[in-house]
């Protein structure tokens, strides 16, 4: 984990933690919008499951409003113009979930983070963990772990876990452990860690 820890702090010394630190607080600004802006934001995150989230910026910001009024047909038909590499199951789960639309600012008031998370996988067609997690994120909400394989493969590398068979609930909170340890090593909340990592791995700062 110590060549892990050193190497965070090295890249925190560096450019890289005003990009991050400006990041965090667009998140949070996020988080105090309005129940349509929220749902674009839950859409994002629906599209990002086994697919490329800077792809996924480009669909969200080329659909816009779309997201809020396109029937089912019409959304799955510009998901794939678009290129989504999975536009029928998308619009479905984007449809779906309207009917929570008007609710979500809410809903996310009501909650702590780790209740909010088991309401949206619950409630939400095509929320696992991760999702859930990352839509929380991105909202203003610091200590959940978006656990994918980006992640895994990071830790795996350093030694810090096994690579684990499949992502079940328990295993992914069982790292989500881990990741909480390594951020309070660091003195960062998970979001921070989070991209971080995900800039070691793939040498950007997205969302």
């Amino acid at each position: 984990m110590k060549e892990l820890l050193d190497k965070i702090n090295k890249i925190e010394k560096s450019d890289i933690k005003n990009l991050i630190n400006k990041r965090i607080k667009e998140f949070k600004k996020t988080g105090k919008k309005s129940n349509n802006k929220l749902f674009g934001e839950l859409c994002f995150c629906l599209l990002t499951a086994n697919f490329n989230a800077k792809r996924s910026i480009d669909i969200q910001n080329k659909i816009g409003n779309g997201f809020l009024k396109l029937s089912e047909h019409d959304l799955a038909r510009k998901l794939n113009e678009c290129g989504h590499r999975f536009p029928n199951i998308r619009a479905s789960y984007i449809v779906g979930a309207r009917k929570h639309r008007n609710s979500l600012k809410n809903t996310i008031n009501s909650k702590n983070e780790k209740e909010l998370r088991e309401w949206l996988v619950k409630n939400i067609k095509g929320l696992g963990y991760k999702e859930a997690s990352h839509f929380l994120r991105n909202i203003g909400f610091e200590n959940l772990a978006i656990i994918d394989f980006h992640i895994i493969d990071l830790l795996v590398r350093y030694k810090i876990i096994e690579k684990p068979k499949t992502l079940t609930k328990k295993k992914y909170l069982e790292i989500e452990e881990i990741l909480g340890k390594i951020a309070k090593k660091l003195n960062m909340t998970q979001s921070e860690l989070d991209l971080y990592l995900w800039y070691m791995e793939t040498g950007k700062i997205l969302k």
